[in-house]
């Protein structure tokens, strides 16, 4: 079995095997043998790069927690088409302050950039003491609204698979 120092990141490894070996669309042994030393080499000269991995605590919680934000990317897009192709003037766009709860880098991270993903709202700013993330959003009825509905279909989601 290889040691954690010469496989640091096994699923990034496998990842980089696959992803190599559809974008060259052949199984051919020399195909797998350079889609191998790829995700050898690529998760070693990188692992400085990664302060602390990531431990996911409910794998369910997290999965169900994709499921959401797939469905919430599907259903913004729609919305924002409305809003784009409707009137300029009807637009009530702004930026709001989602105090945070979070306290790992990583799951503030994914936090910003799930809402990122999701059309119609940014992330343009953590604040420095990690207690407040800057959302710029397209269109904001109720701002409360929208904080309680990120807290709740994101941020806890997200506490709750990664950190104790």
């Amino acid at each position: 079995m290889l040691s954690r120092s010469w496989l640091p990141q096994p699923l990034l490894s496998l990842v980089l095997l696959i992803t190599w070996l559809l974008l060259v669309n052949s199984i051919a042994p020399g195909h797998i043998l350079l889609g191998a030393v790829f995700g050898l080499l690529i998760p070693l000269a990188t692992n400085p790069f990664w302060p602390q991995r990531p431990h996911i605590r409910r794998l369910g919680v997290f999965l169900k927690f994709i499921v959401t934000v797939l469905a919430d990317i599907v259903i913004a897009n729609i919305a924002v088409a409305r809003l784009i192709l409707g009137p300029p003037h009807a637009l009530r766009s702004r930026f709001i302050e989602l105090p945070l709860d979070l306290q790992e880098e990583f799951a503030i991270t994914l936090l910003a950039s799930t809402i990122s993903l999701t059309p119609g709202t940014v992330s343009s700013d953590v604040s420095p003491d990690r207690k407040r993330l800057l959302i710029h959003c397209l269109d904001v009825d109720d701002e409360a609204a929208l904080i309680a509905q990120i807290k709740s279909r994101y941020e806890a989601p997200i506490k709750e698979a990664f950190e104790c």
